[in-house]
């Protein structure tokens, strides 16, 4: 099996090279990665459920896919991989914006990324990996919004705050 890298990078967003991805997690180092948003036509999101095997942030809801760009593979190229390999669709995406942020887990790990946020338009539901994700829903911008506040606990860490992001920019944008 081959371990699973991630691309190191600076604020910039400039390469400084590849390590593994546990270590990486281990050590707290800046990495690219990337996080999807599936919109319908009604406004609402896709949102998956971890997989109960996942190593850390299990059966936690999440945005529709996250997941990190592979060394030379393009942020389009990952994201559109990750989100067949994870949910079982091929959806156009669009890179919205990107931001840096850092989350520590319980385990001893620590998220420390810089996010390029992405999104696509879908009206179909997905054909999850049972490997990956747990299950799915559909709920709207504004619910999500709300459960966040009232039920933080059953959300991961990094969707938090990205949502809190996302929702703002989709707030000020004329369409979606």
């Amino acid at each position: 099996m081959n371990k699973e890298l991630v691309v190191l990078v600076d604020h910039e967003d400039r390469q400084l090279g590849t390590m593994e991805k546990i270590e990486a997690h281990s050590k707290a180092l800046l990495h690219r990665a990337f996080s999807i948003f599936i919109i319908n036509k009604n406004r609402e999101l896709l949102l998956q459920r971890r997989a109960l095997n996942k190593y850390h942030s299990p059966g936690l809801w999440s945005n529709t896919c996250c997941s990190h760009q592979r060394d030379g593979e393009s942020t389009l190229d990952a994201g559109s991989r990750r989100l067949m390999e994870e949910m079982g669709m091929k959806v156009p995406l669009n890179e919205l914006f990107t931001f840096i942020y850092k989350a520590s887990f319980d385990n001893g790990l620590t998220e420390h990324e810089l996010d390029h946020v992405l999104i696509g338009f879908s009206e179909k539901n997905p054909k999850i990996n049972p490997e990956e994700v747990a299950s799915f829903k559909w709920l709207s911008l504004e619910e999500i919004n709300k459960d966040l506040v009232e039920n933080p606990k059953i959300y991961t860490v990094w969707f938090s705050i990205i949502f809190d992001r996302f929702y703002k920019y989709i707030q000020n944008q004329k369409t979606i």
